[in-house]
Formats: structure tokens, sequence, C-alpha cells
């Protein structure tokens, strides 16, 4: 038995960039904890997309070292695009990454893929967001995070908790026949990868972790997050144009309420932007910033309960003005999140750029709670 578990193999990327003050212990880590606890086979692959700097001859000297270890290099950077050129032409049976800084428990790593070797399931995924995961990373990450994959189960209709934990398992045959309708060479790869999966019917399996936030991660959170947010946009224009998702999984009414909502949406941030400047004449910037939110959520919630929802007269009105300002605490505490992380002695036009980014995130977020909560259909018809 032993011997016919170790024919099937397992091939684990390790996409690196300018990665050569990790690579060497993480590797190594990997290395010897595949080899002592693992029950099949593996092969480990690290692939250097375009580094500057010495992760190239440090890879290979790590390949030169180690049994089961090989090393790919590419010209141009993206860990989709390494990804890509691994897992099209492997050989294994099951094929996977995790991030170099090796922030998920490898614990998770045989739970994760054995679904696949056995069949029961074509993909999986690490999840940070299920009640059974285990994570200290900063709030800022957390909240990036949870509020991405807010957006994803709320645009796209994903039925998967975490798409963006760097800790994944395909099935060889499965990812191969998937990847040539995946665009993104990038950050948003997976998340792309997942939803395609997603509307051809296959089984994703996922794994709650235990994981660590790399304090020294040289990743650009913002940047990430706004090449997803842009990938995002991109996965709903194709769908609505060429392949919709079923019914079930789009929520009903979001391509008419979506551009009411944006209207309302600029109407308030004109409103709020006119208030904020004039009340900042007289006012500190905190308390400038969350009066006229104020002002303006309650106008927010009176114009999206009529215009963009299509509810009218008075039954219900309280309890929607009140759990729209619990909307609008959301909002608070991200415009006041930005105003906060901004050094003092900033320009006034620095610290308005700062409330309108704020203030975007915020409007997204706002617009899942009213539409999901607020003015449920379900809730209304009770």
């Amino acid at each position: 038995m032993r011997t016919s578990i170790k024919t099937r193999l397992v091939e684990v990327v390790v996409p690196v960039h300018n990665e050569q003050r990790a690579l060497r212990a993480s590797v190594t880590r990997l290395h010897d904890y595949l080899m002592t606890t693992f029950p099949y086979g593996f092969r480990i692959t690290i692939a250097d997309n375009a580094s500057t700097d010495n992760t190239w001859l440090l890879a290979r000297e790590l390949a030169a070292e180690l049994p089961h270890v090989r090393v790919v290099h590419l010209e141009e950077k993206g860990r989709g695009r390494a990804l890509r050129k691994v897992w099209s032409q492997s050989d294994a049976d099951v094929v996977s990454y995790m991030d170099v800084d090796l922030s998920t428990d490898l614990d998770a790593f045989l739970p994760l893929v054995a679904p696949l070797l056995s069949g029961h399931s074509d993909l999986a995924i690490g999840t940070r967001l299920a009640p059974a995961a285990r994570v200290e990373r900063g709030p800022k990450r957390e909240v990036i995070s949870r509020c991405y994959n807010l957006l994803l189960h709320a645009l796209l209709g994903a039925r998967f908790t975490d798409a963006q934990c760097g800790f994944k398992a395909v099935r060889t045959e499965v990812a191969q026949a998937l990847l040539p309708a995946v665009e993104d060479e990038q950050w948003f790869f997976d998340t792309e990868l997942l939803m395609l999966a997603q509307r051809h019917g296959l089984r994703i399996h996922e794994v709650p972790v235990d994981w660590v936030d790399d304090p020294d991660s040289r990743v650009d959170v913002v940047r990430t997050a706004l090449d997803d947010l842009r990938g995002m946009a991109r996965l709903a224009r194709a769908h609505a144009l060429r392949a919709p998702i079923p019914s079930r999984q789009v929520p009903r009414g979001l391509a008419r309420q979506l551009p009411r909502f944006a209207i309302v949406g600029v109407f308030s941030t004109l409103a709020y932007l006119g208030l904020y400047t004039l009340l900042r004449g007289a006012l500190a910037p905190m308390p400038a910033n969350a009066i006229a939110l104020l002002v303006t959520a309650v106008a927010n919630t009176a114009a999206n309960r009529r215009f963009t929802f299509g509810i009218s007269g008075t039954a219900g009105v309280v309890r929607h003005q009140f759990e729209g300002l619990i909307a609008f605490l959301v909002g608070l505490a991200l415009t006041t999140g930005g105003l906060a992380l901004l050094p003092g002695g900033v320009s006034h036009g620095i610290e308005l750029a700062a409330v309108v980014l704020a203030n975007a995130l915020a409007t997204l977020v706002r617009f899942l709670l009213l539409r999901v909560w607020v003015f449920n259909p379900r809730r209304m018809s009770r």
C-alpha cells in the first residue's frame, strides 16, 4: 500500500520574485516536512519570475542540494504567469502552490490535496475565513480580505469563502483544461480560476487553516486590491456579455440597482465633500468627517430606499434609517481610519484624497449592507 501511495505525485510550486532572504529557509523547511510526513510522492518547483537579485542563483543551489526540488525561470513577473507555466507542463496527479513565506501551517497540506487524489474534489483551497481557522494578521489586511470576498459573493455569486489565500491545489487535468480560459497573469489569477471552476460545476474543497501574517511581506496590499477589483469588474462584464451565471447565483435586480446606487452615490459624495470642506474651516478633520458623513448618510438612505430599491410609503422608514446609520458607522470607521493613518501636517489636498478613497471603499460596503440586510426583500415580506 505504501508503494502505491508513493506512485501518486503532487507538485508544489513556490512562486518567487526577489525572495533570497526567505527562500533557503522556507524551501528547506517545506522539503524536510514533506520528506518526513507526506505519504505521497512530491516535487517542489521554485518558479523564479524575473528576479533581479540572487534569488535565481540560490534557487539553483537548492535544486542541486535537495532531492525532489527543481527550478524554473521566467523572464516576466507575475504569480499567475509562473503558475500557468508550471501547471500547464506538469505530469503530476495534483498541482498546488503556496507562498514562499509559508504563512499557512504545513499540517493543512495533506488535508488540502487528499480529496483531489481520491477523486472526491477537483480543486482545494485553504481558507482563513472559516470559523475553524486560526489567523494572526493586522486589521488592514483583515478588512481588505473580508471586503474583497464580500464583493465576490455579492457581484459574482462566488460560493467559496477565501479567494486570496496563497494555499491552493488542483487536479492537474482540471488545471490544464481551465488554464486557457484564464486571462490574468498576476494576483487575480487564482480568483479567476476558481470562478471559472465554479461556473463549470466543479467541486471546490475548503480547508480551514492556521495562518500567521508575515510582517516583512513586501506585497503591496493596496495595489493588489485595486488590481483584484479591476479583475472582478472584467469578470462581471464578461459574464454579463457572454455567459451569464445562472439566476440562483446572481442577485436579482442587481443590474438595475447598481447604476441607480451609483447615481445616488455620486450626488452623496459631492454633498459629502462640499459639507466636509465647509465644516473643515471651523472643525478638526475627525468631527468634520463625522458630521458630514452623518448628514449625507441620512439623505443617502432615503434616496436609495426610494430610487434604488423602489420602496415608497412610511412603513419601515424608521427601521431603515436606523439600520442605515449602522452602515454609516462602517463608513465612519473606514474614513476615520484613513485620516488616522495620515502623518501630521499633510496638505488639505492629500487629506481630501484620503477621505475620498476611504469613502469609496465605504460606499461598496454600504451597498452590500443595504442590499443584503436593510432593504432585503425577504425581510420586507415578513
